[in-house]
């Protein structure tokens, strides 16, 4: 039997380029080979595309995903001339800016080839944390309070009440996110989040436990793994700021299973299913809740290409909940595919 041609994208022009390439390397490691033939394409920091022998942009021919679905893949720049490969299915493992927000799906969807993951809508809206705020809460999902500042408005401190949080619309991680705790912090704080988005979201500090929930699948037919709860020390949880985050984060860990009750597991699991279906999302996410001491659940944010590092959060729920990454792997391929998990 032919193994599945699949293209694995990797590396991107965003702030999270280190991590995607983490991501890569621990997917390449868990890639069943007697099932795939990978063709890795890498993307500079500058966005030029390569392919490569693996996750790993140190070399490479120039290539392209062909926008027609004739070629239905890769256009390769060999000696002067472009050969073709065709490909199967694609796996995007790109984070952030032109790779979690649509962009890339788009040229997918031109391309004709099968994708895993959200398509061009669901991608662009989860990308975007206002707009997810106002689908969840037409689900009738609650969501902190927030206000939008862009690029051509001011601020008042005055106007709001402390502390709150400063982040960016359409940005990645923890990237440009600050926490302000009183007037004279936030213009600072606003600048600070501008660097990586012209949309800026103020929104109220929400008190609470924040929990994930990772899931996969479309429709009505979804696997929810196990919830972790993010335990911190001090501060706030800042992913992907850590010097070096396979050996662990200053001020957090992880409980995997997390330590709270059925009722509370089974509420966040519900939540999510609803915020997958709501979203549009297909193939997978990551659901960020924050648990409040009430019981209720109050959405944090929605991931649509969740970090797959050896640290990352959503392959480690999957496995808790007996899903290893290689398995994972081979339930969206064939997602993408056929449209059904098994």
């Amino acid at each position: 039997m032919d193994r599945v041609k699949i293209g694995i994208f990797f590396g991107g022009a965003s702030e999270e380029h280190p991590v995607s390439i983490k991501s890569a390397r621990e997917i390449a490691g868990h890639l069943d080979a007697g099932k795939y033939e990978p063709f890795y394409v890498g993307i500079t920091t500058d966005g030029a595309w390569r392919l490569c022998d693996g996750p790993d942009l140190s070399a490479g021919r120039p290539a392209m995903l062909s926008p027609d679905p004739g070629v239905h893949g890769l256009l390769v720049l060999d000696q002067g001339k472009y050969e073709t490969i065709r490909l199967d299915v694609l796996l995007p493992v790109l984070h952030g800016r032109s790779g979690e927000d649509g962009a890339m799906q788009g040229l997918f969807e031109l391309s004709g080839v099968p994708y895993v993951g959200c398509d061009v809508p669901s991608s662009a809206l989860c990308m975007d944390k206002s707009l997810t705020y106002l689908v969840a809460r037409s689900a009738g999902i609650a969501t902190p309070g927030f206000r939008i500042v862009t690029a051509a408005d001011g601020v008042d401190a005055e106007s709001f009440t402390y502390p709150v949080f400063v982040k960016p619309a359409r940005s990645g991680s923890s990237f440009g996110v600050s926490k302000v705790t009183g007037t004279d912090d936030l213009t600072t704080a606003v600048e600070t989040a501008r660097q990586y988005d012209t949309k800026v979201l103020i929104e109220e500090a929400v008190v609470g436990s924040e929990v994930g929930c990772a899931v996969l699948g479309n429709d009505l037919d979804l696997i929810v793994g196990e919830i972790d709860r993010v335990a911190l020390s001090h501060g706030f949880f800042r992913i992907h700021q850590e010097g070096s985050p396979e050996t662990g984060s200053e001020n957090s860990t992880f409980v995997v299973p997390a330590d709270i009750g059925s009722e509370a597991r089974s509420l966040v699991q519900e939540t999510a299913r609803t915020l997958h279906r709501a979203l549009g999302c297909r193939g997978l996410s990551r659901v960020d809740l924050f648990l409040l001491e009430d019981g209720s659940v109050m959405l944090n944010e929605v991931n649509t290409l969740p970090g797959m590092t050896s640290y990352s959060r959503y392959p480690r729920m999957m496995a808790a909940a007996g899903l290893p990454l290689s398995e994972v792997i081979d339930l969206l391929v064939t997602l993408a595919l056929t449209g059904k998990l098994r």
